[in-house]
């Protein structure tokens, strides 16, 4: 974009150019005309060629001062792709389950059952009801079956909005990059979330893991973001808390920021161009 937006400006200055040369060598083409009417053509002319650079530098003067707060692109990058979890909200399962006060032993068999489970990551993909789900962790420990129960319940609190991520959106596409989501998310805490994930009203596109049966690292559902919003991955990047994801994207041609902290991802983007 950057590279055909100075080719455009090259362009225009060159027809710019050639229009103020005509203006300026008007006068003297008539000045040695013998007609009649040749002096009254070079007075013409003359005006001609005083009000173009007028009116030139005055229409300059107007865009400019029109399009100061308009959006500007000036990188090879178009399209930034944000993750959700432990991107742009807090997704912290481990203090939420600590907050139930389970004795240390009961504590971990929960966190192995559910969120470290590959039950857990299907979940994600949604291909079944949330009730498929909850009862599958629940014959992993039976024995925790109502703690489960209610854990998964109340899942929705591991999600947490940041003070960052709207603004964020918001400025990017202030600058003129699209912006998109690509993102493992449940459908049960998609539904029960969606009023934290205040951000998604700016994007210009998202694909949920839950929507499409596909999840992160699998390399479908990077294609399904590409191909539904004709998306050129060179000039994609993407960003992600997990590095296994960020890999698979660059497998696809695109570029990938692994996200550790907001600092650190707008300073890794500012590298791209992206600022």
């Amino acid at each position: 974009m950057k590279k055909d937006n100075n080719k455009i400006k090259k362009i225009g200055a060159w027809i710019a150019i050639i229009i103020l040369l005509l203006a300026c060598c008007m006068p003297m083409i008539f000045a040695f005309g013998n007609g009649e009417d040749s002096q009254v053509y070079f007075k013409a002319s003359l005006a001609v060629a005083i009000m173009v650079p007028i009116m030139a530098y005055a229409i300059w003067m107007v865009y400019k001062l029109l399009n100061r707060n308009k959006k500007v692109v000036d990188s090879d990058m178009e399209n930034i792709i944000f993750d959700v979890g432990q991107v742009l909200v807090k997704y912290d399962w481990e203090t939420y389950l600590d907050s139930f006060g389970f004795p240390k032993e009961e504590r971990d068999k929960i966190a192995e059952v559910v969120f470290q489970s590959n039950t857990w990551n299907e979940r994600d993909r949604s291909s079944e009801t949330e009730q498929y789900y909850v009862d599958q962790m629940v014959k992993a420990a039976p024995e925790y079956e109502k703690d489960i129960r209610e854990v998964m319940r109340r899942s929705d609190e591991t999600i947490e909005k940041t003070d960052y991520a709207e603004t964020w959106v918001r400025y990017l596409k202030d600058k003129g990059y699209h912006v998109y989501i690509l993102s493992n998310y449940a459908a049960d805490t998609l539904e029960r979330t969606e009023d934290k994930l205040t951000f998604l009203k700016y994007v210009d596109g998202a694909v949920f893991s839950c929507q499409v049966k596909q999840i992160k690292p699998e390399p479908e559902i990077y294609k399904t973001l590409l191909g539904r919003y004709h998306l050129d991955p060179e000039k994609s990047v993407f960003l992600d808390d997990r590095a296994e994801n960020c890999e698979a994207a660059r497998k696809q041609g695109i570029h990938a920021i692994q996200f550790k902290t907001f600092k650190q991802a707008a300073a890794e983007l500012e590298k791209l161009g992206v600022n």
